[in-house]
Parts: C-alpha cells; sequence; structure tokens
C-alpha cells in the first residue's frame, strides 16, 4: 500500500470487484479525455482472476479514500514491449474529487514505487491537447514534454492529437 496525505493507493482485492466492475461500466465518470470503453463484469472477474491486475507488464491501483471508499483509479502499462517505458492513466469516479491534488500525489507516489521497484527507465503520459487539468499534473509532477503524437486518438467519431510527457528514472532518483 502507498500512503498519500489523505488516500491511499492499494492493489484490487476480490471484495471490490463489484465497485471497480461498476465503474468500469459508468461512462459518465470518465469526463472527456478517459476512454470510454466498457468493461463488462465477466472481463473484470477473469482478469482479476488472471492476475489480480498486477504483473510485471502493467498494474492498476485504487485510489481509497481514509474513510475507506474507492474514489478512483491509477494505473500503468506497457508502452511498447521493445521499450523500457510504461504509460501512466488515472481515473477519479467522482468529479467533486477533482482538483484536490489527489492525483498529482497519486502519480508521485506510483511513480516513485516505479523507479524503485522495477527497472524501468521512463514512465509516459498521452495527454489530450485540451485537457488542462492533466497537462498541469504533468507539469507538476516533474514530467516533461516531448512533442505531439499527431492523430494517434481515436475518440467520439475524430482523430485526436496527444501531447506525449515523459520523466526519466534519472530525474526522480538521481
Amino acid at each position: 500500500m502507498l500512503k498519500g496525505t489523505s488516500f491511499h493507493l492499494r492493489l484490487i482485492a476480490e471484495a471490490d470487484l463489484p465497485v471497480f466492475a461498476e465503474q468500469m461500466r459508468t461512462i459518465d465518470n470518465r469526463g472527456d479525455y478517459y476512454p470510454h470503453m466498457v468493461v463488462s463484469p465477466v472481463a473484470i472477474r477473469k482478469q482479476f482472476e488472471r492476475n489480480g491486475y498486477w504483473d510485471e507488464k502493467s498494474g492498476i491501483l485504487l485510489i481509497v479514500g481514509d474513510a475507506g471508499a474507492i474514489i478512483g483509479q491509477i494505473e500503468f502499462f506497457e508502452v511498447v514491449d521493445y521499450w523500457s517505458a510504461f504509460e501512466i492513466s488515472y481515473l477519479l469516479y467522482d468529479q467533486a474529487e477533482r482538483g484536490k491534488g489527489i492525483v498529482t500525489e497519486s502519480v508521485s507516489l506510483l511513480v516513485r514505487y516505479l523507479f524503485e521497484n522495477t527497472t524501468v527507465n521512463r514512465l509516459q503520459f498521452a495527454i489530450h491537447p485540451e485537457n488542462v487539468p492533466s497537462l498541469r499534473v504533468a507539469e507538476k509532477c516533474g514530467f516533461t514534454h516531448e512533442g505531439t503524437a499527431r492523430g494517434a486518438w481515436y475518440d467520439k467519431g475524430a482523430y485526436h492529437d496527444m501531447e506525449i510527457f515523459s520523466i526519466l528514472r534519472s530525474e526522480v532518483l538521481g
């Protein structure tokens, strides 16, 4: 478990599956920039049984408030199999929790954890250019803007550019 100031990050437990499945079926909690794909409860259970949503190439941690409520998730996943890199993604389920610094702190905790406990050398974000809150998270967490991946994301019937930000192991651990 990784402890934040008003929350903690932890692995998904079997008892969390109903809440997690409901959040993965709820498109309204995604906002404009999180993928709108729906995941079935059957697929969620199968993935949980396969690896508990955690292995050497990807993982999901739940963001749990101090009162014990699951308020979001943060994840990492392999970008390309021949890179030493993971992409990070996150989602706070409730709009009321956004803007409180929870994501910024969650990203900082996960970045440090991944660099201290894996051999990955690079972590990155792919952010829609109009997603100002996520652009600010990248900046606050010390990620460097590398450029624009033109037409890289298909959503709502159109292709969109994505801004690529990264941070390297040496920039965090020295």
